[in-house]
């Protein structure tokens, strides 16, 4: 398997640089089971695709502001961006420079903070914060919300709320768990009437999420590791709900590996820690029974892993349909309702959008 079975062509107009005024205004196309016509609707649309005693998993990692400016002793200037923090003062981080940091070298941060390199792990640098300063207050004052490198302008003030969900609660994550964006009070408040419980998985998504695949073949690919935390009372909710006969609808591919790395002997149990898998056709996700997703890039391991779900033809089917109807693509895109490949289904409860 090679990473260019997963392309497909993406005019650069649509990949989205803003968020619309309305979250749940995004499009959400309603991948069906078997073959088209598709369901072109709006995130808004969702409650009338689940039932009462539905389980919706969100991941409620914040985000923090990763990217920071500043020079180094020589006056050489520096853009780092976090890939994760490490201790109380301490953190991995891309640097990009004229010339590579060396270890001891100092950094300043253009608002006056002093950070040392303490040395270099693969393409990641481990740097020092020299002050007794909160770290989390520190970024707040001194960096940027780390907006991905499709999108073609620098952060603002907007970018501060809306590149966040609205149950961001842990902070630690340099990229937005994306299809949680979609959501806003008056979904949140429609799908609790209609009876459709919430659990949260916490899943600190990594600058990896960018980075494209070097190695041709899907098999020499190494993946990034990720911190996550899939708690005991999550676990007795997804118990519940199996056991009543509801489903299990994951928000976004990262609730999808946090429940499969947490997943032992096909039950999900309580797991913290770090995870490097690596889901991509011929892999059988059991965890989840419905998946709401935004559009990955080509190519990426996120398309991989939506391919392996769903069926990767049927993946790339519905891809051409969403650029032939011109959605917007990527993190303040649009989003797509999917269920399993219907080949590997096996008997457990109805696809979301059906009846039992």
């Amino acid at each position: 398997m090679k990473k260019s079975d997963f392309h497909f062509d993406l005019p650069p107009e649509l990949i989205a640089q803003s968020p619309l005024a309305e979250r749940s205004a995004s499009r959400m196309l309603v991948v069906p089971d078997d073959a088209p016509p598709y369901q072109d609707r709006q995130v808004r649309d969702l409650p009338e695709y689940l039932r009462a005693g539905d389980l919706l998993v969100f991941n409620d990692t914040r985000v923090i502001p990763a990217r920071l400016h500043g020079s180094k002793e020589s006056g050489g200037r520096v853009e780092i961006l976090l890939e994760r923090v490490t201790g109380a003062h301490e953190v991995l981080a891309q640097v990009g420079a004229s010339k590579s940091p060396k270890p001891g070298g100092r950094i300043t941060l253009d608002e006056g903070t002093a950070l040392t390199v303490l040395g270099r792990e693969g393409e990641f640098y481990r740097l020092r914060f020299d002050t007794d300063e909160p770290l989390e207050k520190l970024l707040l004052r001194a960096g940027r919300m780390p907006l991905p490198p499709y999108i073609q302008r620098e952060a603002g003030e907007a970018d501060l709320q809306r590149y966040q969900t609205l149950f961001a609660r842990h902070a630690g994550a340099v990229a937005a768990p994306t299809a949680g964006l979609h959501f806003d009070q008056p979904l949140l408040d429609a799908l609790a009437a209609k009876g459709v419980a919430f659990g949260h998985v916490t899943l600190h998504v990594g600058a990896g999420t960018f980075q494209p695949m070097r190695a041709e073949s899907v098999h020499d690919h190494q993946m990034h590791s990720e911190w996550l935390n899939v708690g005991a009372e999550l676990c007795q909710q997804i118990a519940r709900t199996r056991a009543a006969g509801g489903r299990v609808v994951a928000v976004g591919t990262t609730v999808v590996r946090a429940l499969e790395s947490a997943a032992r002997d096909g039950e999900v149990a309580p797991f913290a820690g770090e995870t490097r898998i690596f889901i991509f056709p011929g892999y059988r996700i059991r965890t989840v029974d419905a998946l709401l997703t935004n559009f990955h890039l080509p190519e990426s391991t996120l398309m991989m892993l939506v391919s392996a779900f769903a069926g990767r033809e049927r993946i790339l089917a519905a891809y051409a349909h969403a650029v032939a109807q011109r959605y917007r693509f990527f993190s303040y895109g649009d989003a797509m309702l999917l269920t399993p490949d219907p080949a590997d289904r096996t008997a457990g409860p109805a696809p979301v959008g059906t009846s039992r």
